[in-house]
């Protein structure tokens, strides 16, 4: 696993529970607004921390901890994440997953091995306007599958969707709400400027 950074708690990452956040690196969209370029661009990455180092904080924590968030990044592009999940689970913690959900195929996997409790998935705009992010890849197929998948499994998920004005409109959103059917699930959250190097990217500070 490449692991860009560690946030070792948080109220906020996994709905109604004390949870680690866990950062892949590496990200297949370019979003121009992205919240963590630092875990997006290779020439910005960090030195990965240890996975042994990672597992061995959440072993020391799993009596204080009740959730672990994989975020990214794309956490879908490691080819360690099932792997690592096993291990994770084994600890006996509820795990929530990140994606952009252009792998529904690893969605499919975790899944079915009921690897993850939780998927909260970005739907960046309406589909017309994906290409805005996926530097020009067609990743359309993949998206309506994931969201398929994700709302027909018995997981707690979201939808949600990052409302930067210069980049979405309302009618954008409206579009949005008719791809997931009016899903209860889905919500909006605002742009928000942050300063870089915000995670802990090492186990000792």
């Amino acid at each position: 696993m490449k692991i860009g950074g560690l946030l070792k708690f948080s109220l906020i990452d996994y709905p109604q529970k004390m949870s680690a956040v866990i950062f892949t690196q590496g990200c297949n969209f370019r979003c121009s607004y992205c919240h963590n370029p630092e875990l997006v661009l290779p020439q910005e990455f960090h030195t990965p921390l240890l996975e042994k180092d990672v597992l061995a904080f959440l072993e020391k924590r799993r009596h204080q901890l009740e959730g672990v968030v994989i975020s990214g990044g794309e956490p879908t592009l490691q080819k360690d994440l099932i792997p690592f999940l096993r291990k994770i689970k084994k600890m006996g913690y509820a795990i929530k997953l990140d994606t952009n959900g252009s792998h529904p195929e690893v969605l499919q996997s975790v899944i079915s091995q009921k690897l993850v409790d939780y998927i909260a998935m970005d739907i960046k705009s309406p589909l017309e306007k994906y290409h805005l992010f996926t530097q020009g890849n067609d990743y359309l197929a993949e998206i309506k599958s994931s969201i398929e998948m994700i709302r027909t499994s018995a997981l707690d998920y979201e939808f949600r969707t990052t409302y930067v004005k210069s980049v979405l409109s309302e009618k954008d959103i409206s579009k949005i709400l008719e791809i997931l059917k009016g899903d209860k699930a889905y919500h909006t959250q605002s742009f928000i400027p942050v300063t870089k190097n915000k995670y802990v990217f090492a186990l000792h500070q």
